[in-house]
């Protein structure tokens, strides 16, 4: 059998706070799915004893409600700095969509988790609603951008807001994230450019000869 050191330290388990263990959760439940995990599947992930995980929190539920606060909150404080410039909505609707896009690449998981989560819980019905709202303030700035003539008219404000939200959510699929703090830069630019261009040229109202 292996000799083993008498004087030696005990190995250490390591060592969590409640940020590193929403962290560790949110990558689980992306993996897993929130319904599919189970407090074990935290425990492995994580190296600490489930009786430790409740010493930080109230159990799963509470993990996910803390998982989907860090998609959640920022999104809305992009929504409202957005809201509150003063400009046409056009630009205002802009600033938020190139906002969303950075969240995404600057939150990754937890916008994806966001994006995956299912109403089985009170936790996940209130991240529906959340997704749902914002959703409205966006199909708003549509309505009044189409309004004030810089959008063209037609198609109705909650299908494009719709519409914008799924080509913004859909980079959540294929983009890999990245240490390079330049690289994320430069990769959040070229995005949300490509995606502004995308959607606000194909809205722009006809030329009038």
């Amino acid at each position: 059998m292996p000799h083993t050191d008498p004087t030696a330290p005990p190995a250490r388990r390591p060592r969590y706070d409640l940020d590193l263990l929403v962290s560790v959760s949110a990558r689980v439940f992306n993996e897993r799915g929130y319904d599919g995990t189970s407090m074990e599947d935290l425990s492995r992930a994580t190296g600490l004893a489930k009786s430790a995980i409740y010493h930080h929190t109230a159990g799963k539920e509470q993990l996910l409600r803390l998982a989907l606060d860090r998609a959640v909150v920022p999104l809305f404080a992009v929504a409202e700095e957005s809201l509150a410039r003063p400009e046409r909505a056009a630009g205002r609707l802009r600033h938020l969509v190139t906002g969303q896009v950075g969240l995404l690449i600057d939150a990754l998981p937890y916008v994806s988790l966001l994006l995956r989560v299912q109403g089985s819980t009170e936790t996940g019905r209130w991240a529906l609603r959340q997704r749902r709202a914002f959703d409205r303030i966006v199909a708003d700035l549509v309505a009044e951008a189409t309004a004030e003539g810089d959008l063209a008219p037609g198609p109705d404000p909650r299908l494009v807001s719709r519409l914008l939200s799924g080509m913004v959510n859909s980079i959540a699929e294929w983009y890999q994230s990245t240490d390079d703090e330049d690289l994320t830069q430069a990769r959040r630019g070229e995005l949300a450019d490509a995606v502004l261009r995308m959607a606000f040229e194909g809205l722009r109202p006809e030329a009038r000869p």
